[in-house]
């Protein structure tokens, strides 16, 4: 199973061009309502920008972007450009523009926004991981600390716990062990329990 690329945390850059300012961003995103989150942070925190261009790339979903008014093909494709070339995935990227006053056309704009991601993304570093499968689990409290102890030898990682009538465990574990899991899983609670896929 090959390892997934993604960025090894949160990376920023800055690139003047003409005196407009380009502020690049590379974080971390394992799904779109994580990669959304972060764009409506910076759109958040820099409303008084001209344009914030965005991108994501997901290796469970869809790659997005968005020139966010700059001309058509000038921002989002090139950043995303610098995440595909890098086979980075799991990752989204924000570049902001402060106008500086002077027009740069197309080549100028293509240049500042793919040198922002590029920088952003190596000041970010990558890292790579092996996929893992997220599962819920339904536990009975009686098997409760047997469910720990068969997920650490597994290891997975409990990402959540909720205590209801049950206790319901949002866990991950690697892709490639997530049926033998589930197995061992279902064998050591006599049938019991049945991970379930988010």
């Amino acid at each position: 199973m090959s390892a997934l690329r993604i960025p090894a945390g949160r990376g920023a850059s800055e690139v003047v061009e003409k005196r407009s300012s380009f502020l690049g961003l590379i974080e971390p995103a394992e799904d779109e309502e994580k990669a959304r989150s972060i764009i409506a942070q910076v759109k958040k925190q820099h409303r008084d920008a001209r344009h914030n261009c965005w991108c994501y790339r997901l290796e469970s979903g869809p790659e997005r972007y968005s020139d966010d008014g700059e001309p058509q093909g000038t921002a989002g494709i090139p950043m995303l450009e610098v995440l595909r070339k890098q086979n980075v995935t799991n990752a989204v990227c924000v570049v902001t523009r402060y106008f500086g006053g002077v027009l740069l056309g197309t080549g100028g704009l293509l240049r500042a926004y793919t040198q922002a991601a590029k920088e952003a993304l190596d000041n970010a570093g990558i890292k790579e991981v092996l996929p893992e499968k997220t599962l819920f689990v339904r536990c009975p409290y009686a098997f409760s600390d047997r469910f720990r102890q068969e997920t650490e030898a597994f290891g997975g990682h409990i990402v959540s716990v909720v205590y209801e009538s049950e206790v319901l465990y949002t866990v991950r574990v690697l892709e490639e062990k997530a049926e033998a899991y589930a197995a061992r899983i279902f064998d050591a609670s006599s049938g019991r329990i049945n991970c379930e896929t988010l």
